[in-house]
């Protein structure tokens, strides 16, 4: 690095610091505050290397929206559930997958609980527990989006056009969900209603909802990815299997609603009951 690139960065590591204040403030007590140092002084060091003053753009405004951005990705990356709680979940999602071929069906709770050598109460606390850390992990706190945590900083128009169209694919991965799991969706993290509610309109257990919700969450992140990321979508189960059929078939659907342009509503918030 030259010298004008050393002064840019050894100058302005105050602002690292001052974002990284604003930040511990309003997540949870467990995130490091060293990790988040680490994330933003990388950002500003790359910030400053790649500063172009032809542009007109001051270095401290680039350079605190790169540290954000850094920040901001530090976070997504944090796991908020404990190791046991991902290692039954691996477990619980091997199981369900296994059995899902065994019977050419999904399983119910009691089988899976009978199947794993718990009690069906362990299972849906642990789906509970699961899609907790799901929601949290793309909010940062069950009431907060995680891009509120960090101070505010205007999206790029990339950042809308893919905003836009993730909530788009999600609207439509929602639609062509089977009707009882659109039902748990909707009901339950739109509508915010009680899950004993809905068990009761249903005709199903407690447990059983939580089971459902957790398979709406999964065929709906596989969806996503299938149609944006596709080499994050893992195959579950025997290949050609009835589960990994009903899997593209239902893919194949929210592509072709996408495709075909279907009227769709106004975005509606994914507010967590």
């Amino acid at each position: 690095m030259n010298t004008e690139t050393d002064e840019l960065i050894t100058t302005h590591m105050p602002l690292v610091g001052h974002i990284v204040r604003e930040t511990m403030g309003r997540v949870p007590s467990h995130v490091s505050r060293d990790d988040l140092t680490s994330a933003g002084l990388t950002a500003l060091v790359l910030a400053a290397r790649a500063y172009d003053e032809e542009r007109g753009v001051p270095f401290d405004r680039y350079a605190a929206q790169r540290i954000r951005g850094a920040l901001l990705d530090e976070l997504r990356s944090v796991d908020w559930a404990s190791r046991s709680v991902r290692r039954r979940a691996r477990d619980l999602a091997e199981t369900r997958s296994r059995l899902a071929n065994l019977l050419g069906r999904t399983p119910t709770a009691a089988e899976v609980a009978n199947a794993a050598g718990i009690s069906e109460d362990e299972v849906a606390a642990n789906d509970d527990d699961v899609s907790r850390a799901q929601v949290l992990s793309l909010q940062g706190t069950s009431a907060t989006p995680i891009e509120e945590l960090i101070a505010t900083r205007a999206p790029s128009p990339e950042e809308l056009v893919e905003h836009t169209e993730r909530l788009t694919y999600l609207r439509e991965a929602i639609e062509e969900l089977p009707e009882r799991l659109r039902v748990v969706v909707q009901d339950y993290f739109f509508s915010e209603r009680p899950m004993a509610d809905i068990a009761a309109d249903l005709g199903v257990t407690d447990s059983r909802i939580s089971q459902m919700r957790a398979e709406a969450l999964a065929l709906l992140r596989d969806a996503l990815n299938h149609a944006l990321e596709p080499a994050l979508v893992k195959q579950t189960g025997k290949s050609g299997g009835v589960a990994q059929r009903r899997r593209e078939s239902y893919f194949a659907a929210v592509a072709a609603r996408h495709a075909h342009g279907v009227q769709r509503p106004a975005p509606v918030p994914l507010a967590v009951g």
